[in-house]
């Protein structure tokens, strides 16, 4: 009978194996390798296109804050104006309220009274003149209240004087300047004789 040694069959076929499996363990690692290497390089470039999105964000960011700035400045500018028509408008009020006040203060005058003294400080108005009775400082008075120029009408002094041999009363008050209403003012009372 014939032997036939199997063995070396045997060994060949296991390092066959050995080899098929570490072929199969190389090409494993490979392919692992490999996907790791694409799963990289795609985080890569996701980080480099989220880093690119920040910059542009972060460019845009500094783009709006100039243009907030220069909104900032405009509206600054446009306070600044704004505050400078009022002003203009306060001027403009104030340079008519003289003309119009002392308008109401001629109108309010009865015949036979005389102003000596006219002064304005504040918002406080002092007035000194002459007049022949007390009655027509009285018309007087009410005449200032009525004009809505003047308020807080109150006779300070009034008192008789001597001039030229003529008994006449001379008297002090003060006012308030009052703000027109826009409505039309009474007439001034005229003076009883």
């Amino acid at each position: 009978m014939i032997k036939i040694n199997l063995l070396l069959v045997r060994e060949s076929r296991k390092k066959e194996t050995v080899k098929q499996q570490a072929t199969l363990l190389l090409l494993f690692l490979a392919l692992t390798v490999v996907v790791m290497i694409g799963i990289q390089l795609y985080l890569i470039s996701r980080i480099n296109a989220t880093k690119s999105a920040i910059v542009q964000a972060e460019n845009e960011i500094k783009q709006l804050k100039v243009k907030i700035g220069q909104i900032d400045n405009i509206k600054k500018l446009q306070e600044d104006v704004r505050k400078k028509l009022e002003v203009l408008k306060q001027l403009r009020n104030d340079k008519q309220g003289p003309v119009k006040r002392m308008a109401a203060l001629s109108d309010a005058v009865p015949d036979k009274v005389w102003i000596s003294k006219y002064a304005e400080a504040g918002d406080l108005i002092s007035i000194s003149g002459l007049a022949y009775t007390e009655e027509l400082i009285a018309d007087f008075m009410r005449n200032l209240e009525a004009t809505r120029q003047f308020h807080q009408v109150e006779l300070l002094v009034s008192e008789q004087v001597d001039m030229a041999g003529v008994k006449i009363k001379r008297f002090d008050l003060t006012c308030k300047i009052g703000r027109a209403t826009g409505k039309e003012a009474p007439k001034p009372q005229q003076p009883r004789t």
